[in-house]
Order: structure tokens, then C-alpha cells, then sequence
């Protein structure tokens, strides 16, 4: 913490829909001022059009609530993910609903979308939400595939620019030293992921850093269901620090190239996070807080006496 005292960040890639508040705490400690919450797959499909419906507007409502509780700024980004693509029954339904969440408060992009198994299906629905992105003139998240990334990544950058997008709105995501020149040099922005034991390690991000510079570069955590941390911004900014990495490149990665990228959506606005907004934690949203059972707001965090 003594190294990025004073810094403050912005996790451009982080579903905290399945993160604890604990978690939530412990960001805004850290100083995480701002967020985007990509639509993605919750582990298991989903059965129905109801079920995405009740994601969607979690997204721009309860999660976005809950993360005001602890002095966060939420937004999101709402797609259809490229392994439910592969449902086209279901699919064709969400697409069809998509248009009614897209232009909501606090929805910063179509994402995050792309390919998984680089099927028929998810190169469908890829590009049809492309095309929606056009129309609402709005900013797109990719998703790079897990297997066979490197031809993924190429084929995802291939067709944004067959359907005429322009490279600076679009954010390519989950890079490594494999996708990233690539990316850079043909105008994309570049989001690379810090994912214990898979993606990328931050002591990997610090030399592609020093390699490449900081231009359209950005670091996220995708913090999600499975073993993934929170931290991992401030984690890296204080390695980066540590390896000697200048504080405006840090800066750059870390916080305001995001920003820059997802700004182009017309719905951000710095103010909201670099002035603190007091927080009352009695606040209701559809008549819920985040206390239970008569709760009080826990004053002092480090104490270990739970009162």
C-alpha cells in the first residue's frame, strides 16, 4: 500500500456481480475510484430471455448501487458473450433486447464480445453486435479466445475493421506478448488482464510496459467467479514501481488511458470519481441496502471486533 499511497485507479474489466463487498472495501482502500462491469457468463448457461433481462438490469442498477455503497464508481458494458452466442435460439432473442439496455445511464460499450470457440455462431453474433455498436456510436469490448488466441485476436480486429469500426473504439482484451504488437500497430487499444496462473502474471505486464511504453495500453483485473484477485491494479502499479516504471506511465495504464477509451461512450465523467462523494450506507435501492438484520456501517475497518 506504501507504494501506491495516493494513487488512484480505474479497473476498466471486473464482474463484480461476483465479488463480496469485502472485496468492494478492499478496492476502494486500494484506490480504485472507478470501474466497468463487462456483461459476460455467469459459469453455466442461461435458460431463458428472462434470465438476461435480470442480469442486464442488475448491471445498470443493484450492482451499480452496491458499488456507490463503498465510494466506487460502477459502470458497465452489455453484450451478448460469445459463449452464449452458440445458443442461436436464445441468442437471437437477446439481440432483440439488447437495443433497450445499450443506451441506459452508466453503459460505457457492447461488451464484452468476440470469440471462444471461434464457431459460425459466436462470428455471427459478433458481428451483428458490431454493427449495433456502430449505430449507438458506442465503444466495443473484445474478448480474446482463451484457446488459439493469437488467430482469434487477428480475426476479431479483421472483422471490426471489415464493418467499418474505427480501431480507437475498439478495446481489445486478455492480450499477451503474442497479440500485443499487433493490436498496436493496427490502431486498437491494447487491455491486458492480470489473472493468477493464467492470462497474465504483472511482473510479464511490467516488461511489456517497458518494451512498448504506455500508449493505449490498459491493465485490468477481470475479477469474476473463479480464482482471480481484485487487486490486481494496485498489485501492478506497485510492481511497476518498484521496477522503476516513471508514475505517468503508471498513471497512464493504471487509470486514464480507460478512461480515454471508454469516455468515447459520452458517458463518463471524471467529477463523479476524482471528488469523494460522502457515502451513506443507509440508502436503499428498491427498498434494499447493503446492511442485514440491523447492521451499522463498520466505522473502523481494521478493528477485529465485528460490533
Amino acid at each position: 500500500m506504501d507504494y501506491v499511497k495516493g494513487m488512484k485507479f480505474f479497473d476498466p474489466h471486473v464482474h463484480m456481480t461476483s465479488r463480496t463487498t469485502d472485496d468492494y472495501q478492499a478496492m476502494a482502500d486500494a484506490g480504485v475510484v472507478a470501474l466497468i462491469e463487462p456483461a459476460f457468463w455467469l459459469g453455466q448457461p442461461r435458460t431463458g430471455l428472462a434470465t438476461f433481462k435480470d442480469y442486464y438490469n442488475s448491471l445498470i442498477g443493484w450492482e451499480r448501487f452496491r458499488s456507490s455503497q463503498f465510494g466506487i464508481k460502477h459502470y458497465c458494458t452489455i453484450g451478448l458473450n460469445s459463449r452464449e452466442a452458440n445458443n442461436e435460439v436464445l441468442a437471437a432473442e437477446v439481440m432483440d433486447i439488447l437495443p433497450l439496455f445499450i443506451y441506459k445511464e452508466g453503459v460505457v460499450g457492447i461488451g464484452e464480445i468476440g470469440f471462444d470457440d471461434q464457431t459460425e455462431a459466436e462470428d455471427k453474433y459478433y458481428r451483428l453486435q458490431l454493427e449495433l455498436a456502430k449505430e449507438a456510436n458506442l465503444p466495443v469490448q473484445i474478448h480474446t479466445p482463451h484457446r488459439n488466441k493469437k488467430q482469434g485476436t487477428e480475426r476479431s480486429m479483421a472483422i471490426a475493421l471489415e464493418h467499418g469500426l474505427d480501431p480507437g473504439m475498439v478495446i481489445v482484451d486478455h492480450n499477451n506478448e503474442e497479440t500485443v504488437k499487433s493490436v498496436l500497430d493496427q490502431g486498437f487499444w491494447a487491455a491486458f488482464t492480470i489473472y493468477p496462473f493464467t492470462k497474465m502474471g504483472n511482473e510479464r505486464m511490467v516488461e511489456i510496459v517497458q518494451q512498448y511504453g504506455p500508449e493505449r495500453i490498459m491493465v485490468n483485473s477481470a475479477a469474476d467467479w473463479g480464482i482471480s484477485d481484485p487487486l490486481a491494479i494496485p498489485k501492478t502499479a506497485a510492481l511497476m514501481k518498484i521496477k522503476g516504471i516513471p508514475d505517468e506511465a503508471i498513471r497512464l495504464v493504471t487509470y486514464q488511458n480507460a478512461i480515454d477509451a471508454f469516455a468515447q461512450s459520452g458517458q463518463i465523467n471524471v467529477a463523479d470519481f476524482e471528488n469523494p462523494q460522502a457515502i451513506d450506507q443507509s440508502l436503499k435501492f428498491n427498498g434494499n441496502t447493503v446492511l442485514r438484520g440491523g447492521q451499522q456501517p463498520r466505522v473502523d475497518k481494521n478493528s477485529i471486533v465485528i460490533r
